[in-house]
C-alpha cells in the first residue's frame, strides 16, 4: 500500500513537471507572436499617416487647381465679353496679319538681294586685286554697306595729299566696280592718326588740322576717280573724319599706320532702298 501510494506521487509530480515545461514554452511562443504584431500594428500605423498625409496634400492641390480654374475661366469669360463687347472682326484681324507677313517677306526678299549683290560686288573686286594689293587693302560688308579701306601710303606721296602713281592700278580696280554697279552710292571718306600736321612743311601749306588733311585727301580720291576713269560725280561724296574714327590705338606705330586710311564706302542708293520699302505695303493692299 506504502509503495503505490509512492508510485501515484511520483507520476502526478512527473505529469506537473511536463505541464509546467509546455506552458513556459507557449508563453515564449505568445510574447513572439505579440512582439511580431505590436511592430506589424506599428509599421502599419505609420503607412496609415503617411496615406493620411498624402491625401490631404492631395485635396489641398485640388482645391488649388480648382480655384485657378475658376480664375482661368473668370479671364476668358472676360476677354469673351470684352470681344464681344468691342465687336472685333476676327477676319480683319487675320488679313492684317497676313499682309504683315506679306510685307515682312517682301523687306527679307529685298535685304537678301542687298546681301547678295554686296557678296558678288566684294568678290569681284577681291578677285582683281593683286596678293601685294590685298596686304594694304582691306574689303568687308559690315551691315549691308561695302567697305574699302586702303593705307595711306599706297595712295598719297608721303606727307601729302596729293595721290601717288602707285594708287593708279588700284583704284583703277575700283573705279570698275564702282562704274558696273551703277545703282550704288559711293562715299570717300578720309581718316588719320592724332599727330599733329607739320605746318611747316611746303606739302602741308594752307593745311590747318588733320581733319583738313583727312578732307582734302578723300577730295582727291574723288578728283582722281573722276578725271581719270570717268566716274560719274553725282555718285561721289567725299568726307573727313581727321582722327576721330580710330580703328586702332594711336599709341603704337602700328596702331596710327591703321588708323591713317581711306575708306571707299559703296552704299546701295538709299532713295532706291526706301522706294522699295515704301511701295510694299500698298502693293499688298491692292492684291
Amino acid at each position: 500500500m506504502k509503495k503505490t501510494n509512492i508510485a501515484i506521487v511520483a507520476l502526478l509530480a512527473g505529469t506537473m513537471l511536463v505541464s509546467s515545461c509546455a506552458s513556459k514554452k507557449d508563453l515564449v511562443n505568445c510574447q513572439t507572436e505579440n512582439r511580431e504584431l505590436t511592430a506589424n500594428y506599428q509599421d502599419a500605423k505609420e503607412k496609415l499617416a503617411a496615406s493620411q498625409a498624402r491625401v490631404s496634400s492631395l485635396e489641398d492641390q485640388l482645391a488649388q487647381a480648382k480655384k485657378d480654374y475658376a480664375s482661368l475661366q473668370g479671364s476668358l469669360d472676360k476677354s469673351l465679353n470684352n470681344a464681344n463687347a468691342n465687336n472685333i472682326n476676327i477676319s480683319k484681324l487675320v488679313d492684317q496679319i497676313n499682309e504683315s507677313n506679306q510685307y515682312i517677306r517682301h523687306l527679307v526678299e529685298v535685304k537678301s538681294k542687298s546681301d547678295s549683290l554686296n557678296m558678288v560686288l566684294t568678290n569681284n573686286l577681291t578677285r582683281s586685286l593683286s596678293k601685294e594689293e590685298m596686304k594694304e587693302v582691306d574689303v568687308q560688308v559690315l551691315k549691308g554697306v561695302v567697305y574699302i579701306s586702303l593705307a595711306d601710303n599706297m595712295l598719297y606721296k608721303s606727307g601729302s595729299y596729293e595721290i601717288n602713281d602707285r594708287a593708279q592700278e588700284t583704284l583703277s580696280k575700283i573705279a570698275k566696280i564702282i562704274t558696273d554697279y551703277k545703282d550704288y552710292d559711293v562715299l570717300i571718306e578720309g581718316n588719320t592718326d592724332n599727330v599733329p600736321v607739320n605746318t611747316a612743311a611746303p606739302s602741308m601749306k594752307n593745311i590747318r588740322n588733320n581733319w583738313d588733311l583727312s578732307a582734302l585727301r578723300a577730295s582727291s580720291v574723288v578728283q582722281y576717280l573722276i578725271d581719270h576713269f570717268g566716274v560719274a560725280p553725282k555718285r561721289l561724296t567725299a568726307g573727313g573724319r581727321g582722327e576721330y574714327n580710330p580703328v586702332a590705338s594711336n599709341d603704337t606705330e602700328l596702331g596710327k599706320q591703321r588708323n591713317r586710311r581711306t575708306q571707299i564706302i559703296i552704299t546701295p542708293k538709299l532713295d532706291q532702298f526706301m522706294d522699295l520699302i515704301d511701295k510694299a505695303p500698298e502693293e499688298n493692299n491692292n492684291k
